[in-house]
């Protein structure tokens, strides 16, 4: 759930941690009987718990629709990222895979873990997926299809420009944006926008670049060989390899890229919070906004913070239980989003060279956040230290106190 020290320092972590532990546990229990159906459920569960905890939100319907959509994309992803598959064998396999998905008997062996689990007995998928509806298996295929074909160019093609990173990003998250779009349409639950196709790939290029920029050690470091993400335009000012940046010595340098990195993310914000003010059914909105908010802290944490490029940097589990307890609204999401974009300005250093245009983004989001938002009818995520502090007071009051009760209860003795 947490680790005790982080719970005395968090206090009010603790309650939507609970809320969040019994809500797991609910949903461990509620796997489909149907072998293949609790094939698909049991995976959600092991490859993104909480993923699994906010697809609880959907009907049953298209809650199904979007767990074998992401479970499809989730295996497309085993085969780029394994990098022990030769790249001549790899190619076919992500061009083809959008024709597996109807086929029952196939399956690819790769991939570690649950992910090779999931690859094994891939039939179990294909099986659900079988069992959608048309339209819901047509936004499937074609999304497949397209992202399947990016990857393969990005197989042969290192991301040298900032162009060839948003391409990328489009292949491996946008069409995930814009296949959900589809879901929710074959649905019947939303009306798409006249800019829905936009608007729906900046979703998911926003958190697909957060996690490029949070995971770079962890891709950096991939046995037999690196997986690069990072544009050469935008690293390449600041050393000579990617590779680079994760030694002490270039720390400097290293930050510079970081926070170059998260002010290029920042700029889908915008269209983000106009996607997520669109939606009409709540259930969907939670299933988008949990994400987006998780994305923001995210980036607030990693900004200015060399710790990239020496190991995990994460949301704490507390924090991440608040942020699903609390998004209930559009007025939530722009207070999140109003929170740790202030975060974020505090860690801004004026020296950096892309400060301007780092404050002035964030400047930005904040101005539509107060424009569009209540912001002081809600709890804000900037609280924790102080509740924390005054937390720790009391317990040292408390603490002084029974020590004092002890000890004159001894001299009584």
């Amino acid at each position: 759930m947490g680790s005790l020290g982080t719970m005395l320092r968090y206090p009010d972590d603790i309650y939507p941690l609970l809320k969040m532990k019994r809500a797991i546990e609910k949903a461990e229990k509620q796997i489909p009987p149907e072998p293949h159906w609790g094939f698909c459920y049991s995976m959600l569960h092991k490859v993104s718990r909480s993923f699994s905890l906010v697809i609880q939100q959907l009907n049953t319907e298209l809650r199904n629709a979007v767990c074998v959509f992401y479970l499809v994309l989730r295996a497309l992803d085993t085969v780029e990222d394994d990098t022990s598959i030769p790249t001549d064998e790899k190619v076919p396999i992500l061009i083809a895979f959008h024709r597996h998905i109807y086929n029952t008997d196939w399956h690819y062996s790769c991939g570690t873990k649950e992910y090779k689990v999931l690859m094994d007995q891939f039939h179990h998928v294909s099986a659900a997926f079988l069992e959608l509806e048309k339209g819901y298996q047509e936004a499937i295929e074609e999304i497949t299809r397209r992202m399947g074909a990016g990857m393969a160019k990005f197989i042969c093609q290192e991301v040298e420009t900032v162009d060839d990173y948003d391409e990328y990003c489009h292949y491996v998250a946008g069409l995930v944006g814009l296949g959900l779009s589809k879901l929710f349409l074959a649905a019947g639950t939303e009306v798409l926008t006249p800019d829905w196709e936009a608007i729906s790939n900046s979703m998911g290029l926003f958190l697909q670049k957060t996690n490029i920029i949070r995971d770079y050690l962890e891709d950096i470091n991939e046995i037999p060989k690196s997986r690069m993400f990072w544009p050469r335009e935008i690293w390449g000012k600041y050393a000579d390899k990617l590779e680079d940046l994760k030694y002490e010595e270039n720390s400097t340098k290293s930050v510079q890229c970081l926070n170059e990195m998260v002010t290029n993310a920042l700029m889908h914000i915008e269209d983000c919070l106009k996607y997520m003010a669109a939606l009409r059914d709540p259930s969907i909105f939670r299933f988008c906004a949990i994400p987006q908010i998780m994305a923001i802290g995210t980036l607030a944490l990693c900004y200015n913070n060399v710790q990239v490029f020496r190991g995990i940097v994460r949301l704490r589990r507390g924090l991440i239980a608040k942020i699903i307890d609390r998004t209930k609204t559009m007025d939530d999401v722009y207070g999140a989003f109003y929170d740790f974009s202030c975060m974020l300005q505090t860690k801004v250093d004026k020296k950096d060279p892309n400060a301007m245009k780092t404050l002035n983004r964030l400047e930005t989001i904040k101005k539509v956040c107060k424009e569009n938002g209540i912001l002081h009818k809600r709890e804000s995520y900037l609280n924790d230290e102080t509740q924390s502090k005054a937390f720790f007071v009391v317990m040292f009051v408390l603490l002084l106190a029974i020590v004092v009760v002890y000890l004159k209860a001894n001299q009584c003795k």
